[in-house]
Formats: C-alpha cells, structure tokens, sequence
C-alpha cells in the first residue's frame, strides 16, 4: 500500500509498505481517508524537529473509516464508522500516568513523530485510541486532533467567564484555545502577525485582535483591560518573543499556559514570576475528553470549516506543496492528504 515518508531534510517520497491484513487481539484496522499535515511534520521536513524519527512516516491528524475489529473490541466500534483517533502513547507507570494526566506520559510516542504515523491507506490501532467521531464527515475528523490541543490548554488554564484571555498565535492550536475559551464564556483577545488570521479568530470567538507586528500590543491590551493586563494568556506559537509577551502581559496573579516549543533557551524577567504570583502551566497534547468536547463543537456549531482547511491534496503532491508551505509559513491553517480514491 501507499505510504509518505519524510527520509531526510526537505526529501520526501512515497513508498510502497505492506498492507496490514487482519486486526490483532484488540485492534481495529483503520482506513484511512484523510490525514493533515502539522506544524511538527513541516518541522521534521525541514530538520528542525529533533524529537522526530529519521526517516519517518509522518501523521497523527486522522479522519478513517472503520474496516475491521479484532477479537476483544468492543461492541460498540463497528466496521464502516468514521473515527479519528488518539495518536498518543501511555506507560501506563510514570508519575504522568500514575496522576492520571496521560497526555504528558513521560514516555509518550506520538504518531508520525517519535513512532510512524498514519499517513498511509490503512493502519491498525488499539482500540483504546479510537474515537467515534459522530455525525462528522472525515475530512472534519482530520481537525480534531490539532483543536484538542487548543481545547486541552484551555482546561489547563482554568478558564472561567469572568476571565479575559489573550491568545497568541491563531494557527490550528490557536484557533482550538479561542473556541474553548469563548465557549466557556471568556472574553477572547486574538493575537497574530496575520491579518487574516485574525479576522478568522473574530468569526470563532475572539472578540478582539492585535496584530503584534503592526500595533502596539502592550498598549492595545492595556486599553482593552482596564490597565490590567489578560487574567489568562495562552502561548501558542513556540518563540522567544511569544514567550516573553505571554509573563510581561499577563495581569497580577495571572495563568499563563504554555503550548508552544520554543527552538531557542528564552530569557524571561523571573521577577514578574513572584511579583504577580503567577501560574505558568505547561500544557501537551490532549485527554480524551478534550477530544470528545471539539467532536460536540464540530457537530453542534458553524465552524467555519472550509476556511480552516487550506489544501486538499493527493499523496503524489505532498513533496511539493510541503516545499511551498515551508516557504509560506504564515498561510497555512491545515494541509489534508486525501488517501480516499
């Protein structure tokens, strides 16, 4: 069967592998129909994700179809229903685990990162990491992954409606933390260097925007708070400067949650750490819950769904159009492989 395969720096092929035949004890054998290129996967193909195999099949954004179960599966996982899935290992035995937060597995592998991924025409997975996807189409299933992500950082923050949080960064992430925010009834300030990126936030739930390439932000957030700063500042992006607006901005015992990895050691004023007594939260991948809460707002909202995909394209257009988004960084939300026809 098909596969693609990141084999080095800016290299990748499509490779023949054998197709996996009949689910084991407990799998389910999964048809693939689309898969969505991330942040990560353009990270490995340009050589700058150093917790990626190489060479890789990339891939953890999944829309599938259900082709078979194995023995112990249960009953309520049927052939011919449209899932995504979890892409995430657990140990089952580190102090993650043990506290319940296997997102953060110590050990954790992550489909099409430190393990192969799901950019193929079938895979098999264990039940467990399986989820119902409801009355979603599959190309929608591909985006659930990446907003769980946004939703889990979220949860992370404690994020109440009496808050107001400033997101930055609006990529696919971001995007999922301005949703949840706004669904928990936030005031949501959207922060990018995109004006279209942010235009997109208002119609998902941001109530304002700032672009931090050409307005003062400091300034804009001072006047949208009350001189207060954001009581909630979630970290999208993964860079030097995020990282040093999200501690210098946020309000006098504000929550900051980390999702972003940045590529360089930061230096931050550790002093606005005890001065404002803040929470600084790391937050990483997602629960299921997190998963089971995008698959309602997907059902159950207008999501704007068609603007957040970019691209549709066939596995034989993967090389080029990844060699366009590495020279098009800030014009991508998702890119979806269609392994359907």
């Amino acid at each position: 069967m098909k596969a693609i395969q990141i084999t080095h720096t800016q290299e990748l092929n499509i490779i023949d592998i054998e197709k996996p035949q009949t689910p084991g004890q407990g799998e389910v054998l999964l048809k693939l129909s689309y898969v969505g290129f991330c942040g990560s996967d353009i990270n490995t193909f340009m050589g700058r994700n150093t917790m990626a195999l190489n060479p890789v099949i990339p891939g953890h954004e999944v829309g599938a179809v259900i082709e078979a179960v194995g023995a112990g599966v249960p009953e309520n996982l049927k052939k011919g229903m449209v899932v995504t899935c979890n892409p995430y290992t657990n140990c089952g035995n580190c102090p993650s685990c043990r506290n319940r937060r296997v997102n953060a597995c110590q050990h954790n592998e992550t489909l099409g990162v430190q393990r192969n991924g799901a950019m193929m025409e079938y895979i098999t997975l264990p039940w467990e990491k399986v989820i119902p996807a409801g009355s979603l189409a599959p190309k929608v299933c591909a985006l659930v992954e990446p907003m769980s992500v946004g939703f889990h950082a979220v949860s992370r923050a404690e994020v109440t409606d009496i808050d107001v949080v400033m997101v930055i960064g609006c990529g696919m992430v971001g995007m999922g933390a301005i949703v949840r925010s706004a669904l928990r009834g936030a005031t949501v300030i959207a922060a990018d260097i995109d004006d279209e990126k942010l235009a997109l936030a208002k119609k998902m739930g941001a109530a304002y925007a700032i672009n931090t390439k050409t307005e003062d932000a400091h300034q804009r957030l001072q006047e949208l708070t009350n001189g207060c700063g954001p009581d909630v500042v979630i970290e999208a992006v993964g860079s030097v400067p995020t990282y040093q607006m999200a501690i210098n901005e946020v309000a006098f015992t504000g929550r900051v949650a980390c999702i972003g990895y940045a590529k360089s050691e930061v230096s931050l004023q550790t002093k606005y750490f005890v001065q404002k007594e803040l929470d600084i939260r790391g937050s990483r991948n997602a629960l299921p819950s997190d998963f089971r809460a995008v698959i309602h707002y997907l059902e159950t909202n207008d999501c704007p769904i068609d603007t957040l995909i970019t691209k549709v394209i066939k596995p034989e257009e993967a090389f080029n159009t990844m060699r366009w988004w590495s020279e098009n960084p800030g014009k991508v939300f998702r890119i979806l492989v269609n392994f359907e026809d």
